[in-house]
């Protein structure tokens, strides 16, 4: 890419940042996507990329003690600083222009609801991949486009096709929205060895819905936890997909 190209980029992102509007789901699901890796952890030097307002960081330093964050927005970063402090390294800069020393090398990394806002996803994943030490493992998670309240959305007449991108999607960044087959396209074109897919949390309301009915009581605990084991069983209605690949 073009140095004009990713200074806009650049600016975009930071842009986006100052108005990003983070949902309470935004937040509960970062937590419901670690218990779905868990089995699938490998311990060691981690990186994640992009890290919004530090709500998986958080969760990663109960796993990783080496662990290094990298973001293009400033705001985004200075929060995730404040909440996690010394728990991490931190890297301001967009991914395209960062390059670890071999000594560098990560068993661990980490593109959490990220890809879809990338010029080029793929290849930033194949960059991520000559990041890995030999045993490393890449967890990637998107959103997904068949999740049950889009679908819902769609019948509705609120989207035209379960892929097409939201008011809020293009506020937020958005450039893409995957479904299986088009990430694992993606992967596979970056090269990745798929060892493990599926889906964190059956849903099949809107982000904003699932705000308003828990602030208000009409779900609870016991409502979200029974929407995340269905997701086990119903992995293409999940909110989120996920691939790990070495």
């Amino acid at each position: 890419m073009t140095t004009d190209v990713l200074e806009k980029e650049y600016k975009d992102l930071n842009d986006i940042a100052a108005v990003y509007d983070y949902h309470d789901f935004d937040r509960i699901i970062r937590h419901y996507m670690i218990r779905a890796m868990k089995p699938f952890l490998v311990p060691g030097r981690a990186l994640e990329m992009g890290c919004a307002y530090g709500e998986f960081t958080e969760i990663l330093t109960n796993h990783y003690q080496d662990l290094t964050v990298i973001d293009a927005a400033e705001e985004f970063l200075n929060h995730t600083k404040n909440r996690v402090g010394d728990g991490a390294k931190y890297i301001l800069g967009l991914f395209e222009n960062y390059q670890p020393t071999e000594d560098e090398k990560y068993d661990a990394i980490f593109i959490m609801h990220t890809l879809e806002h990338l010029l080029d996803p793929v290849d930033i994943m194949r960059r991520a991949k000559s990041w890995l030490t030999p045993t490393g493992r890449l967890y990637l998670v998107v959103p997904n486009a068949n999740a049950g309240s889009r679908q819902i959305a769609v019948k509705m007449g609120l989207l035209t096709h379960n892929w097409a991108l939201t008011e809020v999607d293009h506020k937020h960044g958005h450039r893409i929205m995957y479904s299986f087959d088009t990430f694992e396209r993606d992967a596979r074109a970056a090269d990745l060895n798929i060892i493990h897919r599926g889906g964190i949390f059956f849903k099949a309301l809107a982000n904003f819905q699932i705000d308003k009915a828990m602030q208000h009581g009409v779900i609870d605990e016991k409502y979200m936890e029974a929407c995340f084991q269905l997701g086990y069983i119903y992995p293409d209605l999940c909110n989120s997909i996920f691939l790990i690949c070495d």
